[in-house]
This record gives structure tokens, sequence and C-alpha cells, in this order.
């Protein structure tokens, strides 16, 4: 992504604010861990969406007036000591090319600057991201600043953008599919390293630094999300994450994981067997996942609904385990397939977007799982699904995912 990309980004943005606002971005803090250590910083995808900066501490501001808007950023000064500890901090110039703001200020102006603006009576509005996952999870610095707001400048509105960012975030611009292409192509260096080195005895962590490690090869040093690597009786976990499970013979392996690329994240998921054979159950199971991931590649287009995109995955899955026997009723699917058949992916692996309508440019995950208990077969056929003038496009096809390719990849014959 460049300057460009997020100066665009923002310009849309300011097309829903009103003459008389300003509006207020936080890059976020990294949480405390334990006593004197916290988390690592993971920045808020939103700021890094709309500046390209994916630093900690940082304020974004602008102000919308008589037509025009003025952007600012302010980001922390120069600290040698803190710097020995942390790392060399961000430089004015460095946040302007990143970002194409040109008005860089240091954090210690930001509350006198901010008092002033409010004070002139040419504001009305303050417009900030409040979204929240759950009303539970902890304030994020825009849920503080308002209430600082409230208590000072009683007059302001406050109005929340993150409707319109996730409507901005729905559609991918030419260059956020490239880079997701790009994710794609690492991640297909990750899943065929886990398929060829699967044997029986080896254990989930085993299969887990295979893929690690074939990141780190492209410099990927973090997944896009934390690795669901699993086999036997643990793929009946959906998010498991303790990798201590050892593969048995005429077990299935099943692996949900996703690599990076300039901030852009994919999310594929694929199971096979450990032992390179599909047995009859598994290749009856895997057929019918297949078959529904393949029907719905040849129905999505724009303007379908995209709740039909869940129902329909849903329905056709159905049809196929009816064929087995495994089911007689539409309501007797639940025993089968545990979770919804897609997901927007982009700068989040659950990417925060809002859009009703399947539109071009829309880049969302076909998940097609089937949790077989009384056969002790679980697994599901994730790809990642982009959307075109007049269809779709897998994006991670190439990514080994036909019986035939499977085996060939587990026998070491697919690069």
């Amino acid at each position: 992504m460049n300057r460009d990309f997020h100066q665009s980004n923002r310009e849309q943005l300011y097309q829903a604010l009103e003459d008389g606002t300003i509006l207020l971005l936080f890059s976020g803090h990294a949480p405390r861990k334990t006593q004197d250590e916290n988390y690592p910083f993971y920045g808020d995808r939103n700021f890094l969406y709309l500046t390209g900066i994916d630093r900690e501490g940082f304020l974004f501001l602008a102000e919308k007036e008589g037509g025009s808007v003025k952007e600012q950023i302010f980001l922390p000064p120069p600290d040698p000591m803190e710097e020995r500890w942390t790392g060399v901090r961000m430089k004015p110039e460095e946040a302007s090319a990143c970002s194409g703001v040109e008005e860089i200020r240091y954090l210690k102006e930001f509350s006198s600057y901010f008092h002033q603006k409010i004070r002139s009576g040419h504001f009305h509005t303050l417009a900030m991201d409040f979204y929240k996952f759950d009303a539970a999870d902890r304030d994020t610095e825009a849920f503080l600043m308002a209430k600082t707001v409230r208590k000072n400048y009683p007059h302001l509105r406050l109005f929340d953008l993150s409707r319109r960012i996730r409507q901005l975030r729905a559609i991918k611009a030419p260059c956020e599919i490239a880079a997701i292409r790009e994710a794609a192509k690492i991640t297909r260096a990750g899943i065929t390293a886990m398929m060829r080195a699967s044997r029986p005895g080896l254990y989930e962590y085993q299969l887990k630094a295979e893929f690690d490690y074939a990141l780190a090869q492209h410099g990927v040093l973090t997944p896009a999300f934390p690795s669901i690597v699993s086999t036997g009786k643990n793929n009946f976990c959906i998010h498991y994450y303790e990798y201590m499970g050892q593969v048995q013979d005429g077990d299935m392996i099943l692996a949900d994981v996703g690599a990076k690329y300039d901030n852009l994240f994919n999310d594929v998921s694929r199971g096979w067997p450990a032992n390179g054979r599909f047995s009859e159950k598994q290749r009856q199971l895997y057929t019918c996942a297949y078959r529904t991931s393949q029907h719905m590649f040849s129905i999505i287009r724009p303007g379908m609904p995209m709740a039909n995109v869940d129902r329909l995955a849903r329905e056709y899955n159905f049809g196929q385990l009816k064929e087995l026997g495994l089911c007689r009723s539409y309501d007797e699917a639940g025993r089968y397939i545990w979770h919804g058949g897609a997901h927007h992916v982009g700068y989040d692996v659950h990417d925060l977007v809002e859009a009703e309508t399947v539109l071009p440019g829309m880049v969302f995950c076909v998940d097609i799982g089937i949790y077989c208990e009384e056969w002790g077969i679980g697994f599901r056929l994730e790809d990642n699904c982009l959307v075109t003038e007049d269809g779709c496009e897998n994006l991670t096809v190439k990514i080994p995912r036909t019986i035939e390719e499977i085996e060939a990849a587990v026998r070491g014959e697919i690069e």
C-alpha cells in the first residue's frame, strides 16, 4: 500500500462528514500483559487503513471547514532513553511520507490545539470510531475521549464513523487484491510444507513449526492469525490452539491458517489424511465439501444477497450429506455443519465490513466444514473468493484442494 491509497481512503471518508466536523482517530496502545511486560503492539486496523501507520500512540486529526479539509498527525516525540529499549521512533518526515499528511506535530501539542479549535466556535461535531465487538469490551481511546468531551465540551456533538469505514473496507482496491494474492502464495508454501511433512507419529506442534518456518522464509514472522493445526479428535474443536496432539495412522489433519503481505491477510483451511491416502469415508465426506465449494464458486456473483452465501452453502452441503445417508432432513444438518460458510477478509482475518449485497471487489472466505463425530472425521475446506464484474475467482485455488492434489502433496510431489 502506498500513500495514494491511504489518501484516497480518507478522501472517501470525508464525504460523510459535514462542515464543522473534527475527525479524530487513534492508533492504539499495547495492553499490559504482566508485571512490566505489555502484549506486542497491534495497531488499530482502521487507523492503518486510513494512514498507513502501524505505530503505537499516534493520533490523526482532520478538520472539515468550508468544504476543505486540513489534516494533521500527532506522534510521540524523540526519546533517546526510551528508544534504547523499544526501538527508534518514527520521525515526522517518515510519518508524512507514509500517510501523505503534510502537517506533523508532537503529542504534547494535541490538548492545547484541540481546545483552541473547539473554542473557536467553528466546529460543532467530533467524529470518532466508536465500534465495539462486544459491549463488555474495554473502552478504547475514542470512548475515553468521548467522556472528556461530554464533561468539558457538552455542546460538541459526537458522531460515530465506524459504519462508514466498514462500508469503505468492504470493497478492496487493486493494490489490496494484489497483496492478498501474494499472501496466498505464502500460505500455499506453508500448507504444502505441512502436507509434505505429514506422517503418523508427528505432533501437531511439529506440523505448525513447518508452517511457521515456511512463512519465515518469505519474511512473515507472525501469521495473519493464530494458526489452527489439529489432528484426529482435536479437529472437533473449531478454534483449537494446543498443538500437543499426536498424529495417528488414519487421522485427518486440519489446518486453518493464513499468511499476510503488506498488512493484508488471507485465511485458508485444508484437511488431509495423515498417511497420505483418503480412506473411503474420508473420501466421501471430502467429496461433499469439495462439491459444495465448487458449487459456491460457480454461483457467486454481484447482486447476490450476502446472507445467501452462508445459506446456499449450507443447503448444498446438506444435500451432499443427505445423499450419503447421514441426514434425512435439513433440521439434522447442524449435527455436521457447525459454522457459517463465509466471512470477509482483508485488513482483519474476519474483516470488519458492512455490506448486504455481494459487490465487485469484495474478498471473502467460502468456508465449508463437515464434522462427523460418529465417523471420527472433521475438517473444513476454506478458500478466498474475489468477486469480479460477472462472477468470482478463487484466489487460493492453487493450494492443493482436490483429493488427487492433496495425496500428491503429501507424497512430496507438489512443491
